[in-house]
């Protein structure tokens, strides 16, 4: 693992609503990531745990605040530029899949490249490839409705990793799968964190699953406030 920060937060502001219904979500929170490093995010639910993933990966906008993903400050691209900076260097994985039903697995997971303005066929071959990453080579003419879930999800991980991205954020990945399948799924987690050379964030509520990342970090409130700051565990 290099201590080379690949993703910094600093500051970081976001809440939602105004006067009295206005609720902070998070407050003044600093975070860093070496490149290389699995980080698990955990604290009770409602707590703003995917609001932090959503900040970090620049689908939401912190109020105030910095974020720099490989030295570069980010938190005041355009939206242009977030989008592009989202697909060239982000994958993301979510508790549920978001697989398009009227696609089969290859062209789910092509998706990003496809949307990238590479054409049909390159995308295809990447994606296949990824597939016979994840152990779905015989799947990937399967719709998202003949999947098991933890196939779906496995689906979800190679479309993450489409555009060879340098961090992969993960809200809750396993959190709909039965025990087995949560074991199978995040032992690819941690292999493909290997072998991409990820630097990832993995939220979730499982804590056989925190234990075995690199570290640990809780999401909480302190006193009459309720701010919200990240600690390690």
């Amino acid at each position: 693992m290099s201590s080379e920060a690949v993703l910094r937060a600093r500051g970081v502001c976001k809440g939602y609503g105004r006067g009295d219904t206005r609720v902070e979500v998070l407050r003044n929170l600093d975070l860093e990531l070496s490149a290389g490093e699995m980080l698990a995010v955990v604290g009770p639910s409602g707590i703003g745990k995917s609001t932090l993933l959503h900040v970090l990966g620049l689908l939401d906008r912190a109020e105030s605040g910095s974020i720099e993903i490989d030295g570069r400050p980010v938190h005041d691209a355009s939206l242009q530029d977030r989008a592009s900076i989202r697909n060239a260097a982000i994958g993301f994985v979510f508790q549920h899949h978001y697989l398009l039903n009227e696609f089969d697995a290859r062209d789910n997971v092509s998706l990003p490249m496809r949307i990238a303005g590479e054409n049909r066929r390159v995308s295809r071959s990447r994606a296949e490839e990824l597939l016979d990453r994840v152990g779905l080579t015989d799947r990937r003419h399967h719709f998202p409705d003949q999947l098991s879930g933890g196939e779906q999800q496995r689906v979800a991980f190679a479309r993450a990793l489409m555009m060879k991205p340098r961090i992969l954020l993960a809200d809750e990945p396993t959190g709909n799968l039965d025990h087995n399948n949560a074991e199978q799924v995040f032992q690819l987690v941690q292999e493909l964190h290997l072998k991409a050379d990820l630097t990832s964030i993995i939220v979730t509520h499982n804590e056989r699953i925190a234990r075995r990342c690199d570290r640990i970090f809780e999401l909480a409130s302190a006193g009459e406030d309720q701010k919200r700051y990240v600690r390690e565990v």
